[in-house]
């Protein structure tokens, strides 16, 4: 009769270990149903899940492993397997999986124990946990510095949007960011990534800055913010403020460019993001004019953005053409992925304003970028307390895959 057994090893760790032990059980046809394996600080565990044929029997299996453990110093330990229960096991393989990414300054036991709480209370078996980022170093550590593990979990949460909402309060709460998406083959085979330009890609907005410029800053602000809640329709909210910014000077335009901060990240994410193969678009509510500057400066694929009307060389107070408001950035987004042959569950979208919300949705991974809460209520992600470089851990790149 055939006997299964679950054989872990703990000890320190050493090239040669796994070899010797897999050798000792060779010679006896033993099948590997499972293997895993982890080393944390030089320390080894290691799990095999071992068939026994009917023509085998288990305890000079057992004898000859307990021997070769005993000479490279690990503890083993033996555990009989139920037929029926494997069974069941290998039945729940089929189960849906979903990735949740914690990212923070750094990750905390009060952190993971919430986590695993909040995902046992949702029916969520954690089955793997992968630290993504490099080992943290004791003793004046930058402050800037990233921290990210993910857990693979298996089943089927009974609310999904009630789960999401728990995540993004616990974000709050802890002061670190969240993510829970299905584990399917498009996480890992995103193509493209669309960014919102103002107060994503930088970090501010370039019509309020321009507003400083023509003396009308303060009415202009009051009515961005306003739209960027949801509050004001955008077209309506951009003619507004683009009418107070009529008569501005065009060489304004270059006194503004050259004081816009980019957003913490956003370049590191930009340059790995291009080693890997990804496309890189803009689709803003913004202007032409300082896109194209980002577009030469990141290697920018697309931009799509709205074109200031200028005649004898000052500002308008009208655009060229069609406004780009939140339906004309869903088209974009569509059409860049139609050019590029890609589904748009292939697609990142990354945005901070009520605007972006039909783009973020209709993207396979849509991120409100330090957004105000109703676009982050709205969106499936939302990235609020780091840079646009955690991106690449939510596609689970890892931190010896960047270059800085």
């Amino acid at each position: 009769m055939r006997e299964l057994i679950l054989i872990q090893v703990y000890g320190p760790d050493r090239p040669g270990l796994t070899a010797n032990l897999c050798a000792a059980m060779a010679s006896y046809d033993i099948a590997i149903l499972d293997i895993g394996q982890s080393v944390i600080h030089e320390s080894l565990s290691l799990g095999m899940l071992i068939s026994i044929p009917p023509t085998a029997e288990s305890a000079p299996v057992i004898k000859e492993l307990l021997f070769t453990a005993h000479k490279l110093g690990v503890d083993i330990r033996f555990t009989p397997v139920d037929e029926n229960d494997y069974s069941a096991w290998v039945e729940a393989e089929g189960k849906p999986r979903h990735i949740v990414t914690l990212l923070g300054r750094q990750v905390t036991a009060k952190q993971v124990a919430a986590i695993s709480q909040l995902l046992a209370e949702h029916n969520l078996n954690i089955d793997v946990i992968t630290r993504l980022t490099g080992r943290p170093p004791l003793g004046g550590a930058e402050s800037r510095r990233l921290a990210c593990v993910e857990f693979s979990v298996r089943g089927q949460p009974h609310d999904i949007n009630g789960l999401r909402g728990a995540f993004l309060r616990l974000s709050g709460d802890l002061q670190v960011d969240i993510a829970f998406q299905e584990d399917s083959v498009f996480r890992r085979n995103r193509r493209l990534v669309a960014f919102d330009m103002d107060s994503t890609l930088i970090q501010t907005e370039v019509i309020d800055e321009l507003a400083v410029e023509a003396g009308v800053g303060d009415q202009v602000k009051a009515i961005t913010e306003s739209a960027m809640r949801g509050e004001i329709d955008f077209k309506q909210s951009l003619r507004r403020r683009l009418r107070l910014l009529k008569g501005l000077d065009e060489s304004r335009l270059q006194v503004v460019a050259d004081r816009l901060p980019m957003t913490e990240g956003a370049e590191r994410l930009i340059v790995n993001l291009k080693r890997f193969g990804y496309k890189i678009a803009i689709i803003s509510g913004g202007f032409t004019y300082f896109g194209e500057l980002l577009k030469k400066r990141l290697g920018i694929d697309y931009l799509y953005a709205n074109r200031l009307a200028i005649e004898d060389g000052v500002v308008t107070g009208e655009v060229v053409g069609e406004i780009v408001d939140a339906t004309r950035k869903a088209e974009f987004l569509k059409e860049i992925a139609m050019k590029e042959n890609i589904s748009l569950q292939q697609v990142i979208a990354v945005g901070d304003g009520a605007n972006d919300l039909p783009m973020l949705n209709l993207a396979g991974l849509g991120i409100a970028f330090h957004a105000k809460p109703v676009v982050k209520k709205g969106a499936r992600q939302s990235i609020s307390t780091l840079g646009l470089d955690s991106i690449l851990y939510l596609v689970g790149v890892r931190e010896r895959d960047i270059v800085e």
